[in-house]
């Protein structure tokens, strides 16, 4: 399997990049490679500076970089030899199993979409997050960012990609979704969350248990919380926060070190034609290690493949 990683996405690259890939080597199987997309030269100086050697390593040399704060379309069509662009014809070609990036996140949806296109039967993809359980198991939280303004159609449609990778990513049987309001009662929320609710309560393609409040992310009452990307990316960032104020003060148990980013990576845009994950801004060499792991498992699950066979009905 060849797993691509643009190596020069986010904030602490190349270092976090290029030691995340090193690390990851120890534990990928013998036959697995990591590609690299970005400046070969800095690339080099980086491996040889960590002390690594470049078996199963392919560096595929780009000349550019979208930054940060760039416009994500203007940026992906203007720099068409950037670390991203390249790594998505790479993808797009067939050249790489799965392409991974910490870098600008809009640039990493936006090639997404343009390089590999949508599902068909697919408004609109969406990025999931791990939501760490009280009990010591996973949850599953979605959108956290790429569609801020979500309509009832899109949230039902977040509920089934949610509820295939709770499935076959986490192992959970019939997974229980719930959807995130300020009350449990029917008709709570606003007009978006009342019309979603009514649609999620009649459908039947998951096993829909009513509405979660925020309070409650954190119990077993549901396997796969759904809300807008609003919503999600705020309270993710929320999460996050209340990570480092605690550990900051000296306080950690088994639940609070679930809650780290770095355990877990990155996030996969579900609802794509291939493997693409999203990785923290601000992720470092251990963060970087498990978003590639994470896009091996995701891409040797075939997820992508279910998604389309569930998704058909709606072409």
């Amino acid at each position: 399997m060849r797993l691509g990683l643009d190596a020069m996405g986010g904030d602490y690259a190349p270092k976090s990049t290029i030691g995340g890939a090193l690390l990851a080597l120890k534990e990928l199987p013998s036959d697995d490679s990591i590609v690299l997309f970005g400046d070969e030269i800095i690339i080099k100086k980086q491996i040889n500076k960590s002390g690594g050697n470049f078996d199963r390593i392919d560096i595929v040399n780009a000349s550019d970089v979208i930054m940060m704060g760039e416009h994500p379309t203007k940026a992906f069509s203007q720099k068409p030899g950037s670390s991203i662009a390249i790594g998505f014809k790479y993808l797009a070609g067939g050249k790489i199993d799965t392409f991974s990036g910490a870098g600008n996140t809009g640039a990493m949806l936006v090639g997404a979409i343009y390089s590999v296109g949508t599902i068909a039967g697919i408004i609109r993809p969406c990025a999931a997050t791990i939501l760490p359980k009280e009990n010591g198991k996973q949850g599953l939280l979605l959108d956290v960012g790429t569609c801020p303004d979500a309509k009832p159609e899109l949230l039902y449609q977040f509920a089934i990609v949610g509820s295939l990778y709770a499935k076959y990513i986490y192992g959970i049987d019939n997974p229980k979704i719930g959807l995130l309001n300020i009350g449990e009662e029917e008709d709570k929320g606003n007009l978006v969350t009342q019309a979603a609710y009514k649609m999620m309560k009649e459908g039947k393609d998951f096993n829909f248990i009513g509405n979660i409040e925020s309070r409650d992310l954190h119990k077993n009452k549901a396997d796969v919380i759904v809300c807008d990307g609003f919503t999600g990316n705020i309270l993710l960032k929320q999460i996050e926060s209340m990570y480092r104020l605690i550990t900051k003060r000296g306080w950690s148990d088994k639940f609070i070190e679930s809650m780290n980013y770095e355990n877990y990576g990155g996030t996969p845009i579900l609802g794509i034609n291939s493997t693409v994950l999203l990785g923290h801004g601000i992720s470092n060499e251990i963060a970087i290690k498990n978003l590639i792991l994470l896009s091996r498992e995701v891409f040797k699950t075939g997820l992508n493949e279910k998604i389309k066979s569930a998704f058909i009905k709606f072409v």
